[in-house]
């Protein structure tokens, strides 16, 4: 997949969730009689707009980073006699506070929804069933075998393996977590694996945390007959076959993942493949060379076995239903964040894998080429992600305007300018540090 494909998903998610959020500001201070001066997607210099009857600018600026809503406001600017009742310091705290909440409340008003799309399109899931579990792993400690499939996650159901994944990475710093299983074709035979997470390492941006406790979930099978050679590849120079067998490379039996991980660490270095071609086994010299992406690749695809339909599940309810898995959807996944923002201040997961607009791109290119379904889903979670941030008590975000209104309603007068000042900087200053943070991981991650 090209950049500019990741760039425009990535794009397209942050104008329309920024939209989003802006939309519950503007749409609140319009609901209480404040005057919207503009409401603007992007920053900067504007690059298209237009005015309505009340007076209120909308605008496409040049960077499309955010957004804001300017409202009428006596503390920036002088406010003539006949717009008083429609400026924004001159209304009750209660009022105020309600226009700075609309923002983050949209962002989770936009997951529920999207999830409920979602859940009435139907989305395929595969069911958390175990292939194999790798030996002296926390999970084998716990006694977890093949064809086991998980029912429960201390006690709260789950359908499929992105549930799991979820749950699971809660459990992080904890001391155990308590799995229901039983054998697939037994669903009533339930019994409970207790795991000991004290020793467990999990690290988000690498692995699932089902993968760092030793599962390997059911999947569909990579057999190494070559089924496709791209055009002018360096495998095509080869003589390498559709329908020959790769048996070693290097002398070793690898699996697909180990061949994909072997040939990017081998970019202009020969590797030596022993292939079976009608019986008959041969050996090809093959030297990967940079594809348009800049990775390594040397141009063949193997042949894909799917998942048998017994493992495949879809995710699909009536309306109401829908609705409903979409408010606990929403709800799980806020809950899911807050713990995990909660470990990262604790030290219970890295600050590395906190990610910035470069993991934010390529989710967004990789779920819109995956399917419309997976990109709202996509979008649901940065959604959320959005919400809860703007939550954070930091001056320069919503939550922290929302403890200066806290504060006014109970010293009964505004917090002053200056102390507004002095913590509006610290709030910049912190959230530029983190911004340069994520990015900074998403350099080192991709270089």
């Amino acid at each position: 997949m090209s950049g500019l494909w990741y760039i425009f998903a990535f794009l397209l998610v942050i104008c329309v969730l920024v939209f989003v959020h802006e939309y519950g500001h503007f749409w609140a201070a319009r609901k209480c009689g404040i005057k919207v001066l503009r409401f603007s997607i992007g920053f900067g210099k504007v690059l298209w707009s237009k005015t309505d009857k009340q007076g209120t600018e909308f605008a496409i600026s040049m960077i499309p980073l955010g957004g804001y809503v300017n409202m009428l406001d006596s503390k920036t600017e002088a406010v003539c006699e006949d717009e008083k009742a429609q400026d924004y310091s001159s209304k009750p705290v209660w009022q105020r506070a309600f226009v700075i909440a609309a923002g983050p409340m949209a962002n989770f008003i936009f997951a529920i929804l999207a999830y409920w799309v979602i859940y009435i399109v139907g989305v395929p899931a595969v069911k958390p069933v175990i292939d194999s579990v790798v030996p002296d792993s926390i999970a084998a400690q716990a006694g977890l075998q093949p064809e086991m499939q998980i029912r429960a996650i201390d006690g709260k159901a789950v359908e499929d393996w992105t549930s799991v994944n979820m749950l699971l990475t809660t459990k992080v710093g904890t001391c155990q977590v308590t799995l229901t299983v039983s054998p697939f074709d037994q669903p009533q035979q339930l019994q409970d694996k207790r795991l000991d997470l004290t020793d467990w390492r999990y690290e988000p941006q690498k692995q699932a945390a089902f993968t760092a406790l030793g599962m390997v979930p059911k999947s569909g099978k990579v057999d190494l007959t070559v089924s496709k050679i791209t055009n002018n590849s360096p495998a095509a120079a080869a003589g390498l076959r559709v329908g020959d067998k790769i048996m070693t490379v290097n002398g070793e039996v690898l699996s697909w993942q180990a061949l994909v991980q072997t040939i990017g660490s081998h970019l202009n270095q020969p590797l030596l493949f022993e292939i079976e071609r009608h019986q008959q086994r041969l050996s090809i010299s093959i030297t990967p060379e940079v594809n348009k992406e800049g990775n390594a690749y040397i141009g063949f695809s193997p042949t894909f076995e799917p998942l048998a339909q017994q493992y495949r599940t879809e995710l699909k309810y009536d309306i109401l239903s829908a609705l409903q898995q979409g408010l606990e959807k929403t709800a799980e996944l806020s809950l899911v964040i807050v713990k995990l923002v909660g470990k990262l201040l604790s030290g219970d997961i890295s600050l590395n894998n906190i990610g910035g607009p470069i993991s934010i791109a390529q989710g967004a290119g990789i779920s819109l080429d995956s399917g419309l379904v997976y990109y709202l889903s996509f979008m649901a979670l940065i959604s959320v992600n959005l919400g809860i941030m703007n939550l954070f008590p930091l001056p320069v975000l919503d939550g922290g305007q929302l403890v200066f209104l806290a504060l006014e309603a109970i010293r009964g007068k505004p917090v002053t300018e200056k102390v507004r000042e002095i913590f509006l900087r610290i709030g910049v200053a912190l959230l530029l540090m983190l911004t340069i943070f994520a990015l900074f991981n998403d350099i080192i991650r991709f270089i």
